[in-house]
């Protein structure tokens, strides 16, 4: 969606706002709960209607007066959607008529010389409902009413929204430009930022993107949603999901934490790469190894990014090599994994840290020539011959590649169900010496002769 315009929805706590983002968007990206304060980052949507496409943000619940670290970033956060916007939807909630704060927002909205649709939520009970008559008093022209959570008048809305877009006099979106079109890969690199809470996951990104495009707080778990925000670097359109700080399920007993948990999880399963974000002071933990193995299991390459890496006062050359052998000791496939050890606090090896995610993603995007497997398959066959059970030999044909992202070869045997899990491995480690793969999963999956002969 290169220079699509944005939307962005704003408006006090819980009046509807993610709500009426996933009528729009047309699908159940934005947490929603009946709890005020649910939605803390912008959340970015495309949506396309009657041929129009444009991106939707949907924003924290803003209270203008609140002074506490939260909702001063979240304020800016709000603060900047608007600034960066091309039309505002101003949602309001019909059932408590107007409030103090919706008052003070729409003078604020009035003062950002942006384009204001007025949007009554909550009007359930339309045709006949009136109340949104009330908010008049905004000063901000007629008032839209619609009910989000049913759809009623949502498809009116969209026309509104399409109709204000198409003014003229209209500036190009900014927020999201990177020239992403929705549902099409293209080239694009998606890459999931992943880790236990509060380990300096949106730091991170922040300091990637060089702007302060997630909330970051001290207080844990401020991130719910997952957020795309996509990134020009080297002539590639890298997409980074800063994901909710992943728990273990037995201290998920909150709502919004299960849902959060349950997005990341498919943030990494859509995910090209996966930046698995540790503390430098805490060490990798127990769910590290989970969140990397899960990464791994479902087909995404792997970086550890050691963060806070400045804290560390007593290092030397020896201390980074040392650690990653105790974790390598811990999980094996560890060994195929880069470690790069970053501070997001002082930019320390971060560019390093994007060169290393565009490394990672080529390496499991890439394809060896049939003739090339082969050589290297006689060749370890010829160094160490499959073990031979009791019967027929067991013989190992050719093979070829037959995925990429990740790499995945066939093997023709005569008897693939006789060759056990350890020479297999002994052939990953072959094929990773040939070709290294670094940071991606490789996986060998053996048939049958006829069964190939069939097939063809």
């Amino acid at each position: 969606m290169k220079g699509a315009p944005t939307v962005a929805i704003i408006g006090r706590p819980n009046v509807g706002k993610s709500t009426l983002f996933n009528r729009l968007v047309g699908r159940r990206e934005a947490i929603v709960d009946e709890r005020p304060g649910v939605t803390r980052d912008r959340h970015f949507g495309a949506v396309d209607w009657n041929g129009r496409r444009f991106w939707l943000v949907d924003t924290g619940g803003l209270i203008p007066q609140a002074q506490d670290a939260l909702n001063r970033a979240i304020r800016n956060q709000v603060e900047l959607a608007v600034a960066e916007s091309d039309v505002v939807l101003f949602l309001v909630d019909v059932e408590h008529g107007v409030h103090p704060a919706d008052l003070e927002i729409g003078q604020y909205l009035r003062k950002s010389r942006r384009p204001v649709i007025l949007v009554a939520n909550k009007a359930d009970q339309l045709p006949v409902d009136s109340r949104h008559l009330a908010f008049y008093e905004l000063g901000l022209g007629d008032p839209f009413p619609v009910s989000a959570a049913v759809g009623k008048s949502s498809g009116d809305l969209l026309d509104r929204v399409v109709e204000v877009l198409s003014t003229p006099d209209l500036r190009p979106g900014s927020v999201t430009d990177p020239g992403r079109e929705p549902g099409v890969h293209g080239g694009e690199v998606d890459v999931a930022v992943v880790g236990r809470p509060n380990v300096g996951k949106s730091s991170l990104v922040n300091r990637l993107l060089d702007s302060e495009r997630l909330v970051v707080a001290d207080e844990p778990g401020t991130t719910r949603d997952a957020i795309d925000t996509p990134l020009r670097y080297e002539g590639r359109t890298l997409v980074f999901i800063d994901t909710a700080g992943l728990r273990k399920r037995s201290k998920v007993d909150d709502d919004i934490e299960f849902y959060a948990t349950l997005r990341t999880a498919r943030a990494i399963e859509r995910a090209d790469v996966c930046v698995l974000v540790v503390d430098a002071q805490d060490g990798m933990h127990v769910q590290d190894l989970k969140i990397a193995n899960d990464a791994w299991e479902r087909g995404a390459a792997l970086i550890i990014a050691v963060n806070k890496w400045d804290l560390i006062e007593e290092k030397d050359t020896n201390t980074a090599v040392r650690g990653e052998r105790e974790i390598k000791a811990r999980a094996p496939f560890l060994e195929f994994i880069p470690f790069l050890y970053v501070s997001a606090k002082t930019g320390q090896r971060t560019t390093k840290l994007l060169e290393l995610i565009l490394a990672v993603a080529a390496e499991r995007d890439k394809r060896i020539p049939t003739h090339e497997v082969n050589e290297v398959l006689e060749a370890l066959v010829d160094r160490q011959q499959p073990p031979q059970p009791v019967g027929e030999s067991v013989r190992l044909l050719y093979a070829s590649q037959i995925g990429t992202a990740p790499p995945r070869f066939a093997i023709v045997s005569n008897r693939p169900e006789a060759i056990p899990e350890s020479y297999t491995r002994y052939l990953l480690n072959g094929f990773r010496a040939a070709w290294r793969f670094t940071g991606s999963p490789v996986s060998i999956k053996f048939r049958r002769k006829r069964e190939q002969a069939a097939h063809r």
